[in-house]
Parts: structure tokens; C-alpha cells; sequence
């Protein structure tokens, strides 16, 4: 009986929110399941997924989400770029009747970001949360450590940029998606997008403040310290090769 009991516990989300912002590695199977199994519980009303832009997403109305084979070939997912449909699909199938929403953001803005800054792109008030030097400091030195220090310094700062019109460009769809089916909302979406402190998130709550967003974090091994998260969860490795390879 106590064991069923903490089952049960386990499988209730942290609180009845709004918006669930499940953060993942990419190539990682269990985050996937972890988010699949989240999903069973939370039945979202929608769906949104960083890796699909909103024409893939028109494409796969009507299509069965229980039909993997179908699903990834309206998605048209293969050579996208991300990870195995395989991974991807267990979420998808947890939520049949969810909407799908694709809020993969233009290379033609992230260009524009890059060039004249994240103001210049995005026009919804309160979507871009304000930068300190402190922060664009710690967020252009994280820019390097991702890309194996393989960038020129002088790109950095435009990186940063493209970074914060994604992270408000994903709760910009977010919040459509919350305004068009009342919500619960699930995105799903990398781990450095669903920081509770410059992610999605506060994206979110700057834009609109009343609305309840929860984060998860998932990784490998440990979390850093005091991690930006509501949630963290913590899986087991997977097998990767050298990930600064291909920067050599």
C-alpha cells in the first residue's frame, strides 16, 4: 500500500499549471520517456515542440499520433536534423488529442537577432526579459563552453541574441497555444530553454504574469548547483562520442 502510494505521488505533476515547460538533452531516451510519462498525467490541450516549425505542425492534422510511421513522415522529421522519431514519438502518443503547435523560430530572425539584437525582432512587450551585464557576461562565456570555444569571440554576443528571441519566440507560441485551447499547456524543448531564469519561462511570466508555468530540467549524472529549475531530474548517461568533434 505505501509502495502504491508513492507511485501515485510520483505521478502527479508538481502542481495544476498553466504552462509545463519539460526541458530535455536531445539525445537522450529517458528524458523523452519521462516527458511521455508527465504528459499521460497532465492530458495538455496542446502540445508545443521546439523541433517542428508551424508548417510541419499544420501537416500533421488529422494524422493518427499513435501511427509512428505516419506521424514522422508528415512531420517530415527525417534528415531534420534532431534526434531518432523513435525518441520523440512516446510524447506525441501520450497526448493523442492534444493540438500539435510548432514553434521552431525562422533562420531569417535569428539572423536578424544576431545582426541588430533581440529588441529588433521581437515586438510582443514583455517576451524579451531584461538583460544585466552580469548576465550577458555569464550567457556569452556559456556561448563558448557550448560551441568548444570554435567560435570567434566576436560572434558570442549575437549568439546570446538569437538565444533570447527562441527562448521569447517558444513562449510566444506557448501563449497561443494557452489563449487558443485554455491550457494545460506542454512544451517540450532543450534544457537551456526551460530555465526558470532567462528561458521560456520568464519569457512567460513577463509577457503574462498570471500565468502558472512549472519547469523541468533533465540531465546526465548530476545537476549544477542551485540549478534554474523547478524540477530537476536525473538519468543515466547515454553513450555519445566526442561532442566538440565536429567544431574540429
Amino acid at each position: 500500500m505505501i509502495r502504491a502510494a508513492l507511485l501515485c505521488l510520483w505521478a502527479l505533476p508538481a502542481a495544476a499549471q498553466d504552462i509545463y515547460v519539460l526541458g530535455e538533452l536531445h539525445d537522450n531516451p529517458e528524458h523523452h520517456l519521462e516527458q511521455a510519462r508527465r504528459v499521460a498525467v497532465i492530458e495538455p490541450a496542446a502540445l508545443v515542440f521546439e523541433m517542428l516549425t508551424p508548417e510541419q505542425a499544420a501537416a500533421a492534422e488529422g494524422i493518427d499520433p499513435l501511427d509512428r510511421q505516419a506521424l514522422e513522415e508528415a512531420l517530415g522529421w527525417n534528415g531534420s536534423g534532431w534526434p531518432d522519431f523513435a525518441m520523440y514519438h512516446p510524447v506525441f502518443a501520450s497526448a493523442p488529442e492534444a493540438v500539435i503547435y510548432g514553434a521552431a523560430v525562422p533562420r531569417e530572425l535569428l539572423s536578424s537577432a544576431m545582426e541588430s539584437g533581440a529588441e529588433a525582432v521581437v515586438g510582443r512587450p514583455g517576451l524579451l526579459p531584461p538583460v544585466s551585464d552580469e548576465e550577458r557576461a555569464e550567457r556569452i562565456a556559456l556561448q563558448g563552453r557550448v560551441h568548444c570555444g570554435a567560435l570567434p569571440d566576436e560572434m558570442l554576443p549575437g549568439m546570446v541574441e538569437a538565444q533570447r528571441v527562441r527562448d521569447a519566440g517558444f513562449a510566444h507560441v506557448a501563449l497561443k497555444a494557452f489563449e487558443e485551447t485554455g491550457g494545460p499547456v506542454v512544451v517540450i524543448t532543450g534544457n537551456g530553454h526551460a530555465r526558470t531564469d532567462w528561458g521560456v519561462p520568464a519569457s512567460i511570466r513577463g509577457a503574462r504574469p498570471d500565468v502558472e508555468v512549472f519547469a523541468l530540467g533533465q540531465f546526465e549524472g548530476a545537476a549544477e548547483q542551485d540549478a534554474p529549475y523547478d524540477e530537476v531530474v536525473i538519468a543515466a548517461p547515454v553513450a555519445r562520442g566526442d561532442p566538440c568533434a565536429a567544431f574540429r
